[in-house]
C-alpha cells in the first residue's frame, strides 16, 4: 500500500523508515555513486530530510520499503534552487504551485508494479494539494525509466552530453493518467485515494475544483 508521510510522522512507522532510507544507501551511495553521506545505521540522509518533507512510500507485504520519493515545497529550501541553478541560466524555481521531487528510490528487485504505485502517489498528491507541477533534476540513466513509466518530463534546463548529462524537468499529471496506471496495479480510485486520506487527513488543504493541468 501507498503511504504519504511527513517526516515528522516516520517515528509511528520505524521499519518501513529504517528500510527506506538504507534501500537509499544501497541505490545512491553503492549502486550509483552519488556523493551522499551514509551515517552509522546505514541510512542515507541529507539536510532536506530535516525540513519535514512529505515522503510517498509503497510499503510492500512484508512491511518493509519497496519503493518512495520527497517532497519539498520550491518556496522553501530546494535541492534544484540550491545547488542546479546554473541548469536554469542562475535562476530559481519558487511557486506555491511546484513542489520538488527528490529521492526516487526502489528497493532491490523492485518492478515495474513499484514504479507505477508511485507514479500513482504523485498524482494523487498533485490533486489533493492543488498542484501544477513537480520540478526536478534527473540523469541520463533516469530519463530511460521516466519513459517507460510513461512520465517523460519537460526539460527546461539541462548540461552535459551522453551518459553525463543532468537535466531540470516538469512533470504535470493529467486526470486520465489515473486509469491505466490503477489498471496496471489492479487498484480502484476509492482506494487510491483512501490511501491519502488515511495518511493525510489532518493535514490536506480544501478540497476545490482540479487545476488545469490534472483536469
Amino acid at each position: 500500500m501507498l503511504h504519504y508521510l511527513y517526516a515528522d510522522q516516520l517515528a509511528h512507522f520505524p521499519r518501513l523508515a529504517d528500510s527506506m532510507f538504507r534501500d537509499r544507501a544501497r541505490q545512491f551511495h553503492d549502486r550509483l555513486g552519488w556523493d551522499v553521506r551514509v551515517d552509522r545505521r546505514g541510512h542515507e540522509r541529507d539536510a532536506y530530510d530535516d525540513l519535514n518533507p512529505l515522503y510517498v512510500i509503497w510499503e510492500r507485504e512484508d512491511g518493509l520499503h519497496g519503493g518512495s520519493m520527497r517532497f519539498l515545497p520550491t518556496t522553501g529550501p530546494a535541492m534544484v534552487n540550491d545547488h542546479f541553478s546554473h541548469l536554469l541560466g542562475g535562476g530559481a524555481i519558487q511557486s506555491p504551485l511546484i513542489w520538488e521531487c527528490t529521492r526516487f528510490c526502489l528497493s532491490p528487485g523492485a518492478g515495474r508494479a513499484t514504479s507505477a504505485a508511485l507514479a500513482l502517489g504523485a498524482g494523487e498528491l498533485m490533486q489533493a494539494f492543488h498542484l501544477r507541477h513537480y520540478v526536478g533534476v534527473f540523469d541520463a540513466r533516469m530519463q530511460r525509466i521516466y519513459r517507460l513509466m510513461g512520465l517523460e518530463p519537460e526539460v527546461i534546463g539541462a548540461a552535459g552530453t551522453g551518459r553525463g548529462r543532468i537535466a531540470v524537468g516538469l512533470w504535470s499529471m493529467r486526470e486520465e493518467a489515473f486509469a491505466p496506471t490503477l489498471a496496471r496495479l489492479g487498484l480502484t480510485r476509492a482506494t487510491s485515494r483512501a490511501w491519502l486520506h488515511r495518511s493525510l487527513a489532518r493535514r490536506l488543504p480544501p478540497a476545490r475544483e482540479p487545476l488545469a493541468a490534472i483536469a
